[in-house]
């Protein structure tokens, strides 16, 4: 039976996260903040991501996904091919509204949790974008001072924008594909 590459990379990420171990659970103390954030639309299962994954041959290391918000836009380079950012890649396309937190990056919250276990955790810097576990959240970092590594921040990319640049997607409807 042949797949389709979703298919295929959804295939790959079920497998490899039945091998993984259990995620470790964030401090007690943490509690997402409170979200205005509009949830994203995931494609229909089975339906292809716009613009395609690359194949398995090739892995998703490269993979150029663009966040949209009206004439503005960001590309992230996919840097790792780990569960999560396949699972990542197999949500494209969809929408997420982003709003700053903490002085340290701008967030959006995903339709659902990514599938994550086995992906290795990270020493997030500047013009990272990640995934945080606990909340379920991506994050564009832009001021990573005081962050070290942990196991529940896991890198998906790279991007080159200023803060003052990611500031003009707050509060708006950004989509979120696959160009390269």
């Amino acid at each position: 039976m042949r797949l389709t590459k979703p298919a295929a990379g959804a295939a790959i990420a079920l497998a490899l996260a039945a091998c993984g171990t259990a995620p470790e659970t964030g401090p007690a103390s943490s509690s997402p903040p409170t979200v205005s954030a509009t949830p994203g639309t995931a494609p229909t299962p089975g339906a292809p991501a716009s613009g395609g994954t690359r194949g398995d041959e090739q892995g998703v290391i490269g993979t150029v996904v663009r966040f949209t918000a009206g004439s503005e836009s960001v590309d992230v380079t996919i840097g790792e091919d780990s569960p999560a950012t396949r699972d990542f890649l197999g949500m494209l396309p969809l929408t997420l509204e982003l709003e700053e937190f903490s002085g340290r990056e701008k967030i959006a919250y995903l339709p659902r949790d990514l599938e994550h276990q086995g992906s290795p955790g990270s020493d997030p810097e500047d013009g990272d974008l990640i995934y945080f576990v606990p909340w379920g959240n991506l994050g564009f970092y832009y001021n990573t001072a005081g962050v070290g590594y942990s196991d529940q921040t896991l890198h998906l990319g790279t991007y080159d924008a200023s803060a003052e640049e990611l500031a003009r997607f707050e509060g708006r409807e950004t989509t979120v594909e696959i160009v390269e």
